[in-house]
């Protein structure tokens, strides 16, 4: 049986827009946004060219009951702008961690919306992570002045796989302990 959304992961709100989670409705903008190779190479699993079916995993995954990962949606629809600007997620590690992660559609670059979403993400901190790490590419340093500006701290140096790059790229990795 195919669920259309999850219901143990809340909403979160933010100025402008909510964080929601998935629904199996949401694959064709995330197709059209995911499949822009400058939003594909700056993540370690989006693949570029994106494969038929590829969303519909990724949005079959979310919705499981049994997912490792949070993921909501930026949707500014409520506010007058585009249902889906983008998508931020919570990895569950082991020992209280989470893992942080983020993309935005390029027609919300530079606007705020990215350090909006994080923001929102890690005060409402729905997983209760003691720790949330995150980690960006090198050659994005915009997706590192998000992390810092939303407080997390230069942990250091490491490297990952990006699947649309067909190579491993340094990365920088992030640390914040949010607020009890």
């Amino acid at each position: 049986m195919l669920i259309d959304t999850v219901t143990d992961q809340p909403a979160i709100p933010a100025e402008r827009f909510v964080l929601r989670p998935p629904r199996r409705s949401d694959q064709g903008l995330i197709e059209l946004y995911a499949s822009d190779e400058r939003v594909a190479k700056m993540t370690r699993s989006i693949p570029h060219p994106l494969p038929p079916g590829a969303v519909e995993a990724f949005i079959r995954q979310a919705l499981s009951p049994d997912r490792r990962e949070d993921v909501w949606i930026i949707d500014g629809s409520a506010h007058g702008a585009s249902e889906i600007m983008g998508v931020v997620s919570l990895q569950k590690m082991e020992r209280g961690q989470s893992e942080i992660g983020y993309w935005v559609a390029p027609a919300f670059w530079n606007t705020g919306v990215a350090s909006e979403a994080v923001r929102a993400l890690v005060e409402a901190n729905p997983t209760g992570a003691a720790t949330i790490f995150a980690e960006v590419f090198q050659d994005n340093p915009n997706s590192a002045r998000v992390l810092t500006g939303c407080g997390f701290e230069y942990l250091g140096d490491a490297e990952a796989y990006s699947v649309s790059r067909k190579a491993t790229v340094q990365t920088w990795t992030y640390l914040l302990k949010p607020r009890k």
